[in-house]
């Protein structure tokens, strides 16, 4: 089992670094579930289909970690949503690889 670091800023502003595993097919919005660091039914509504910007995040290290590049589904689900930023992805789209070691994300307030 490979883990990583991430650390995931809640909504109350509270940083957490996590350990997040590599080998299980994993995203930032599972990992967020998973330690439980956003009220149940807050994150991850449409079950990380890109279709409800619950677990919107803001990036704030993309040049120093390999994100993965948005797809068409994600860009359209955050024209549409709340509280976007330049920085905004969804992080039911940014998979858990070792590219992404040391992210840092802030979960967007809740819509």
């Amino acid at each position: 089992m490979s883990d990583i670091k991430i650390t995931i800023i809640d909504r109350e502003g509270v940083k957490h670094e996590v350990d997040a595993p590599t080998d299980m097919s994993m995203n930032i919005m599972e990992v967020v579930r998973a330690y439980e660091l956003a009220p149940e039914g807050t994150i991850g509504i449409c079950g990380g289909m890109a279709m409800c910007a619950s677990c919107q995040c803001y990036v704030h290290n993309a040049d120093e970690v390999d994100v993965p590049e948005m797809n068409p589904d994600e860009e359209a689900m955050l024209w549409e949503a709340l509280n976007v930023k330049d920085n905004s992805r969804l992080g039911c789209q940014i998979a858990i690889v070792p590219e992404i070691e040391g992210l840092i994300i802030e979960l967007a307030p809740a819509e």
